[in-house]
């Protein structure tokens, strides 16, 4: 389908993608207020939560129970998980209330390797549907379809009954525009390479003698180099981020249990600073440090680099709060809520959906909710498909196929 509505995006994304981008003059970091400073990064489809169980619960994922999307939210999780192997399929469609042909599919699946150990492996596509180029007078100068897409691997390994680490290597292709030249400059597909390093721990406690499972999970994702779809000059960081989260589970009953979770994440990638003319009238940084640094020191500066001070870099924290509910493993109501802060993007949403688990597969459904401004998700149905193979294989003596 070719959606010419498609074509102011594209050339505004090549344009930002193409260019380096400086935060507008906010004053003295005493003045900030609640003035606008986003961390700007490529490739932003990799923070995308890819399934609607973590989906339903505001996002919150690093620390819940290991499931077969783990490898999104924490490799480590794998180590804990009950079968020995397992694939789930999903699926998202992107600003559909604005056009249809824009969705991320993700399918990803794990093997354990014996009762340590246990290998996984995802691929993600951001499809961003027919794009159609014209030139300054309107006339046809080509089109194409852009797309971003990740292929990762993962390595899990229980280290004890409790704690397990995990490490995950990804590959990572962006093509916005075809090699199309953008305001006069060439582009190119965008190319890196990156690394997660994950823990997961959990534990036995009782909590008003109801038998309970206290969870705390960390994983730094993306750890790679920068990418640029023109020349080294304009490199920008991928989204490195550290989440760290924690969950608890009671089981009320025997056929009845509640999940609490909570995440907090903050990109690793520096702020942009304040920039002024000087005498000159030169560019140059006011409040702030310099951005153009190598990946090591960007992750190191983006704790103390916020032109506001340490109140800014609070405000660089986004937060994810779930509730999850089973009955008897079969079913589950969730809901969830999600915060950023004003001045670092101002998404705040909340979530609900549902989980089904039968023999063989498991369905989640996932529904947002958008708070204060507009969402890609907003009023989206997202859909979840996991297959328990072990169930397949059981059931097999029993049933006609």
């Amino acid at each position: 389908m070719k959606n010419r509505s498609l074509v102011f995006i594209s050339m505004l994304m090549a344009q930002l993608l193409l260019h380096p981008l400086a935060a507008q003059e906010l004053g003295t970091p005493y003045e900030l207020g609640g003035q606008l400073n986003v961390v700007h990064v490529a490739v932003p489809f990799l923070t995308v939560a890819p399934d609607s169980r973590a989906g339903a619960m505001g996002d919150a994922g690093i620390a819940v129970s290991p499931d077969v999307y783990s490898m999104h939210w924490n490799p480590a999780k794998y180590a804990f998980i009950e079968n020995d192997f397992g694939a789930a399929f999903s699926y998202t469609p992107w600003l559909r209330n604005i056009i249809d042909d824009i969705n991320l599919a993700h399918i990803t699946g794990y093997m354990r390797i014996d009762n340590q150990q246990v290998l996984a492996a995802s691929l993600t596509y951001f499809s961003l549907g027919e794009i159609i180029f014209t030139n300054m007078a309107g006339e046809f100068d080509g089109q194409h379809s852009p797309n971003e897409f990740a292929v990762d691997a993962a390595y899990s390994r229980l280290f004890s009954d409790n704690f397990s680490g995990g490490i995950a290597f990804r590959y990572i292709r962006s093509d916005l525009t075809g090699g199309q030249y953008v305001q006069g400059m060439a582009s190119k597909a965008a190319q890196a390479f990156a690394a997660d390093v994950s823990a997961y721990y959990h534990n036995n406690i009782s909590i008003s003698e109801l038998p309970s499972r206290l969870a705390l999970g960390m994983n730094i994702s993306n750890i790679g180099n920068k990418i640029t779809y023109s020349d080294e000059q304009n490199a920008q960081f991928i989204p490195i981020n550290l989440g760290i989260g924690s969950s608890l589970k009671m089981d009320l009953d025997s056929y009845n249990s509640l999940t609490l979770a909570l995440d907090l994440n903050k990109l690793l990638v520096p702020t942009p600073p304040i920039y002024r003319d000087d005498e000159d009238g030169n560019s140059v940084i006011h409040a702030g440090l310099d951005p153009n640094v190598s990946v090591p020191a960007g992750m190191l500066q983006s704790f103390y680099d916020a032109p506001g001070g340490f109140r800014e870099e609070l405000r660089e924290i986004f937060y994810s709060a779930g509730v999850e509910y089973w009955y008897l493993d079969q079913f589950a109501i969730r809901g969830g809520y999600y915060h950023e802060h004003e001045t670092k993007g101002n998404r705040k949403y909340f979530t609900t959906g549902i989980g089904l688990k039968l023999n063989v597969f498991a369905l989640d459904v996932a529904y947002l909710i958008p708070v204060y401004r507009t969402n890609p998700l907003a009023n989206t149905l997202r859909f979840s498909l996991a297959f328990d193979f072990e169930a397949l294989r059981r059931s097999r003596p029993d049933e006609a196929f």
